[in-house]
């Protein structure tokens, strides 16, 4: 089976969360790394992983980046990375498949679905080489209390931050062809 790479250019990890339960926050890692063993004639054969450097997290506001590095959530001074890697996967339509693997936050892995769709074949000429691309996004929803990420300040309304995350990779993988 075909051993692709991320794109990280073309790959970031999303998410989504509430804030004080009435408004979304949304930031981003831009720091993604990996490889898939892909065939899409053979997507139930596929396996993946993936590297978060955790430190690249980006919500726009330089101190709630400040305080996500910090010891209070990701304490990304002991835990610099975040990781995925798959345990099976299973075609869930055209262009769809199901992926179960470990995500790997604050040192503690916990069993994840994700869903995915992906896209492709691009071919492309870049220098000297040729490649093939397909592009895949991956979505699923984890508590973050089950990662061992439990600050949190109460309000009269309930949390100040949600315990529910949605997290996203968006991803281009390459194929370098001979």
């Amino acid at each position: 089976m075909a051993k692709w790479n991320l794109d990280p250019d073309h790959t970031a990890a999303t998410f989504e969360v509430r804030h004080m339960m009435v408004t979304w926050v949304s930031g981003r890692f831009d720091r993604v790394s990996g490889t898939l063993l892909f065939d899409p004639r053979d997507v139930a054969a596929s396996s993946v992983e993936v590297e978060i450097d955790a430190a690249s997290i980006s919500t726009g506001i330089d101190r709630r980046d400040a305080d996500l590095r910090s010891d209070n959530y990701l304490d990304v001074a002991r835990y610099p990375k975040i990781t995925f890697r798959s345990t099976g996967a299973e075609v869930a339509g055209l262009d769809h498949c199901l992926v179960r693997g470990d995500l790997t936050i604050h040192g503690v892995t916990q069993p994840v679905l994700l869903d995915v769709r992906y896209g492709g074949p691009a071919h492309f000429q870049d220098d000297d080489r040729r490649y093939t691309t397909y592009g895949f996004r991956a979505t699923t929803q984890i508590n973050r209390e089950d990662f061992g990420i439990r600050t949190n300040l109460e309000t009269e309304e309930g949390f100040m931050v949600g315990k529910h995350l949605f997290l996203t990779i968006n991803s281009e993988a390459d194929l370098l062809e001979d």
